[in-house]
C-alpha cells in the first residue's frame, strides 16, 4: 500500500509527530483528495491541549482542505481526476486535513473556483460551515433565516450583531448578514481590522480596546437605534455569550460558536431569548441535508464575490510547521488572518 506524510499527534494531550501512513482507497460516495493546503483553526490546539474529540490515537488533525480529486469512489459524479476542490475534513484520521491524501464524501464537497487559489479556498470551510449552519439552516440546529439561500429573502432595515468580527467564523457572519440583507452589520474586533470588515460587510466596529465587553450591550444598541434580534458570538466565551444575550430583544437569538454553549438566562428566564450552539460541520448528521445545500451554492457564492476568503498567512515546512502555528493561535497571537499550511511541501 502506497504511503503519505501525516502530522500526527500521538496520544491524548500529547506531542504532534510527522510519518508516514498509508494512502486509503475511496469507498463508494467517496473522493480522494490530494491536499495542497490544509488551514489551521482553534479547535487543533484544543484538540491537542484540552484531550478532546478524539477517541483514538494516534490522531490526525485538520478541518480546512483545499486540494486536486486523485481517485474517485464508486457511484460518484460530477467529479473527474485532477478536480480542484475543497471540503470540510472531520474527526477521523482518513477524513482529516493535515496530511497528504484525505477521502471525503462527494455529495459534501466543492469545486475551487477560478477566482481564488488553494490557499484561500482553504480558509473557508469551517469558518462558513459555522456561520452558516448558526445563521441559514432550520431550527433548532441553526436559527433558520434562509435554509435554502434563497436571494429574494431580505432582512432589509433591521440590524444584527457579531461579536469576533475578525475571527474566521465572524468574517463569513459578516458576510453571510450582508448576504441576508441585514442594513445594520455591527461587530465588536479591533480597531486595526475596521477598514477591512467594513470592506466584507460590516457598517460599524466597535473597537474592543476602548469598549468593554460589559460595556458592549449599551454601545451595539446605541448604534443600531432598532430592536436586535440576532447576535452571533463568533468567540464563545463567558463574557461574550453575556454581552450577546443583553444585545437581543425579547424572542431575539444568540448563535453562538461553542458547540456545549449553555446560557440559562437565555433559555430559562422566560424573556423568549433563545441560544443556539452550533456545531459547525456538514458530517453531522442532522446538518447533512443542509450541508449539501450549502456545498452546492458555495462556489457560486465565492465566485461572484459574495464570499470572500479569509487573508492567508503561509505557513512554512508543509505539516512540519503546524505545531509552531498551532502554539502561535494558542498564544493570541494571530489576527485577522488564517493560517495554511502545505502538505505536499513536507520533506
Amino acid at each position: 500500500m502506497s504511503q503519505q506524510k501525516a502530522l500526527l499527534l500521538e496520544k491524548a494531550k500529547g506531542s504532534f509527530v510527522v510519518s508516514d501512513v498509508p494512502i486509503l482507497k475511496p469507498g463508494p460516495g467517496q473522493l480522494s483528495i490530494k491536499v495542497i493546503a490544509a488551514a489551521l483553526n482553534p479547535v487543533d490546539w484544543k484538540i491537542q491541549a484540552w484531550g478532546l474529540f478524539m477517541k483514538n490515537y494516534p490522531a490526525i488533525l485538520g478541518s480546512d482542505i483545499a486540494g486536486d480529486v486523485e481517485d474517485i469512489g464508486e457511484g460518484v459524479e460530477g467529479f473527474s481526476k485532477g478536480d480542484k476542490v475543497f471540503c470540510q475534513g472531520y474527526f477521523v484520521n482518513e477524513m482529516a486535513g493535515f496530511q497528504q491524501y484525505t477521502l471525503i464524501p462527494a455529495d459534501i464537497v466543492g469545486k475551487i473556483p477560478p477566482n481564488i487559489d488553494y490557499g484561500q479556498a482553504a480558509t473557508i470551510p469551517l469558518g462558513f460551515s459555522t456561520a452558516a449552519i448558526g445563521l441559514l439552516q432550520a431550527q433548532p440546529q441553526g436559527a433558520g433565516l434562509n435554509h435554502t439561500f434563497d436571494s429574494k429573502i431580505s432582512f432589509s432595515g433591521q440590524p444584527a450583531f457579531v461579536v469576533g468580527g475578525s475571527t474566521s467564523v465572524g468574517q463569513y457572519a459578516i458576510q453571510l448578514l450582508k448576504f441576508l440583507g441585514y442594513s445594520t452589520i455591527i461587530t465588536y474586533a479591533s480597531a486595526r481590522h475596521t477598514n477591512y470588515l467594513k470592506t466584507i460587510g460590516a457598517t460599524h466596529v466597535i473597537d474592543r480596546g476602548e469598549v468593554s465587553v460589559g460595556s458592549l450591550a449599551e454601545a451595539a444598541k446605541k448604534i443600531a437605534n432598532a430592536p436586535i434580534e440576532v447576535a452571533y458570538d463568533a468567540i464563545g466565551d463567558k463574557d461574550s455569550r453575556a454581552a450577546c444575550t443583553d444585545i437581543v430583544v425579547e424572542g431575539g437569538l444568540i448563535i453562538d460558536v461553542n458547540p456545549e454553549a449553555k446560557d440559562p438566562e437565555a433559555k430559562d428566564s422566560g424573556n423568549g431569548k433563545r441560544l443556539i450552539s452550533v456545531i459547525g460541520t456538514s458530517h453531522h448528521p442532522p446538518n447533512r441535508e443542509f450541508g449539501r445545500i450549502l456545498w452546492k451554492i458555495l462556489p457560486t457564492l465565492v465566485q461572484d464575490g459574495t464570499i470572500v476568503p479569509n487573508r492567508v498567512e503561509k505557513l512554512r515546512s508543509g505539516l512540519a510547521g503546524i505545531d509552531e502555528g498551532l502554539q502561535k493561535m494558542k498564544a493570541d497571537k494571530v489576527s485577522g488572518v488564517k493560517l495554511v499550511a502545505f502538505p505536499q511541501e513536507t520533506i
